[in-house]
This record gives C-alpha cells, sequence and structure tokens, in this order.
C-alpha cells in the first residue's frame, strides 16, 4: 500500500467508504461523486497503478468482482445495464487501478465518453451501499 493514495486508504479502513464488496484481494465501494448513484470503483487491495501493471494473479479476482457487481447494479437498482470502463494514467484521478461499474438504463443520456457527476442526499449513499450488498 501507497501513502497518500486515497484508495489504498479506504482499503486499510482509514478513508470512510460505503464498501460493498471485499475480498481478499478486492475492495468495491461506491464513488462519491458517481455517474449515476449505485456507481462502484473495483480495486485491487494492492497498489497497482493501472491495468499494464497489475499481476496475472489479481486479474481473475477484479476483473470477477466487476462482473459480479455489473450484476449486482441491475438487480439492485433496477438498471437495464452497466457500463465497465477503466482509465489507466490519462483521466485517471486516483493513480491506483479501479474499475468503473456504473449502472445505465435506457435514455439515462449518458453519451460516449462524457461522464457528468451527481451527488447523493444525506444518507442515500448508504441505502444504495446497503441495496448493492444485499444483491450480492
Amino acid at each position: 500500500m501507497v501513502d497518500g493514495c486515497d484508495f489504498c486508504a479506504v482499503v486499510r479502513g482509514e478513508e470512510p467508504a460505503q464498501i460493498v464488496l471485499s475480498t481478499d484481494d478486492v475492495v468495491a465501494f461506491l464513488d462519491r461523486r458517481p455517474v449515476f448513484k449505485g456507481h462502484v470503483l473495483v480495486v485491487p487491495r494492492e497498489h497497482v497503478e493501472t491495468l499494464t501493471d497489475l499481476p496475472d494473479d489479481l486479474l481473475k479476482p477484479v476483473f470477477a468482482a466487476a462482473r459480479l457487481l455489473a450484476g449486482a447494479v441491475r438487480d439492485a437498482l433496477d438498471a437495464t445495464g452497466s457500463f465497465v470502463a477503466m482509465n489507466n494514467t490519462v483521466s485517471q484521478s486516483v493513480p491506483h487501478l479501479h474499475v468503473h461499474v456504473v449502472p445505465r438504463t435506457k435514455g439515462d443520456g449518458l453519451r460516449g465518453f462524457f461522464w457528468p457527476r451527481t451527488k447523493y442526499a444525506e444518507g442515500e449513499m448508504r441505502d444504495y451501499a446497503d441495496r448493492l450488498r444485499a444483491a450480492l
């Protein structure tokens, strides 16, 4: 883990987050600035900056978690589907590998790679995390 990395701090439990999945290799938590409510970030516990840095033994756990959460956002949030994406260096706001799993519905307005952000109302973030945890 790296000091000063926001996602390492979440993994260590030093930074508050609504964690929806935690395994030996992966932690998934709600994005604080979601594209749509229920937007989850999947991160390896080990500090890895980009996909090309990801060790082979973490490929399966990271992407298995992303696949699991793609189903969970659909089921728990009545989404039609999901958008799963990852930035590498460019547009990567935190230099710790993270997979975005974003709930989608037909006509939600998301176009291309323009990602408008929204905010949760007080207490709403916990409700979304609870729903996702229940779906898992």
